[in-house]
């Protein structure tokens, strides 16, 4: 052998082990959220982004896109499946897109309580909606993150079903919870959001629902005089990355990725309690009364509407809850 192929040799030996020592590629990451700033969704967000940056040693960079900047929730999970953003927090139209068929959440009174909505989605049927998007929208589901109930606010006492009879009620334009508000006996009006102060004030509608957040930030007490207790609705977030993006990343990176996401989703959760606990007080500070009806009568006169949306789901999805809420 030559003088020449030996240092050929020792040349490349001495590259590959000097690439083996190469530090991993720098990661941008952008966060994308269609809530406005100021939420437990953004004090999350940058959880996340401090524990990303700091257990990376900088070498991982987060960008927050708040409001929107990046497209509606659809938009934003379309451009994740080609691999164009990488992550997001996003909400119930992440199920709809890719497994409507175990998507019970947004049924009116179907489940009860956080813990209950928490269990099913990190149980087998949040395996299963997890696969399905993962297969048919290329997104990969990091868990979910905390919501607080969904109330109604009124100037009519509601203490039972019976008192929702007629009651002119705003929605926005979700068709089962139009059907299981009917079935209440109420009067749905789809009105747009940035409307519903000005809608109470006229008498347009007496009612609305909605989480704390909305009636202590449009300063409802000056138009309506109860928070009815309902928690109909529990709509978590979902933290959702790129498969397409994360499968091209480092086993280090992805594992410094999930871990962030777990800290930051129980981050998520303390803040958004805390927030809620704010909201309850300050409205109460400004003259709405809380009442707690009876929601097992209310679920109960709702159930013909809720059965026909449990008809519609997967066999498994009932007995399941039925497992794991009752």
């Amino acid at each position: 052998m030559s003088k020449k192929m030996v240092y050929g040799f020792v040349g490349v030996f001495v590259i590959i082990c000097m690439c083996g020592n190469l530090p991993a590629a720098d990661v941008s990451i952008d966060v994308n959220c269609t809530m406005k700033p100021g939420g437990s969704e953004e004090a999350s967000i940058n959880k996340f982004k401090e524990l990303v940056e700091k257990n990376s040693g900088g070498r991982m960079s987060v960008k927050i896109f708040m409001s929107g900047q990046l497209g509606k929730e659809k938009a934003v999970l379309e451009l994740m499946k080609i691999g164009q953003t990488q992550m997001a927090l996003t909400g119930g139209i992440f199920r709809t897109m890719f497994a409507k068929q175990y998507d019970p959440i947004t049924i009116p009174f179907y489940l009860p309580t956080w813990e209950c909505v928490k269990a099913y989605l990190e149980g087998p049927m949040g395996k299963k909606i997890a696969q399905l998007a993962e297969e048919n929208g290329g997104v990969l589901d990091f868990g979910p993150q905390k919501r607080a109930a969904r109330h109604m606010t009124s100037n009519r006492r509601i203490l039972g079903p019976d008192d929702i009879k007629g009651l002119k009620m705003r929605l926005p334009a979700i068709p089962i919870w139009v059907d299981v508000w009917q079935e209440l006996g109420a009067l749905p009006t789809v009105i747009p959001a940035p409307e519903i102060y000005l809608a109470m004030k006229t008498g347009q509608v007496d009612a609305h629902e909605n989480s704390l957040v909305s009636p202590y930030s449009r300063k409802l007490w000056e138009v309506q005089k109860y928070i009815i207790l309902t928690g109909h609705v529990y709509f978590p977030w979902h933290w959702v990355a790129s498969k397409a993006w994360f499968d091209k990343l480092a086993p280090a990176d992805q594992k410094i990725i999930r871990e962030a996401v777990a800290e930051a989703r129980a981050y998520g959760d303390s803040v958004e309690d805390e927030k809620n606990a704010f909201y309850s007080s300050e409205l109460q500070n400004n003259g709405m009364e809380f009442i707690t009806p009876d929601n097992k009568a209310i679920r109960t006169k709702a159930m013909p509407a809720i059965k026909k949306a449990i008809g519609k789901l997967a066999p498994e999805v009932s007995a399941e809850i039925e497992k794991i809420c009752e």
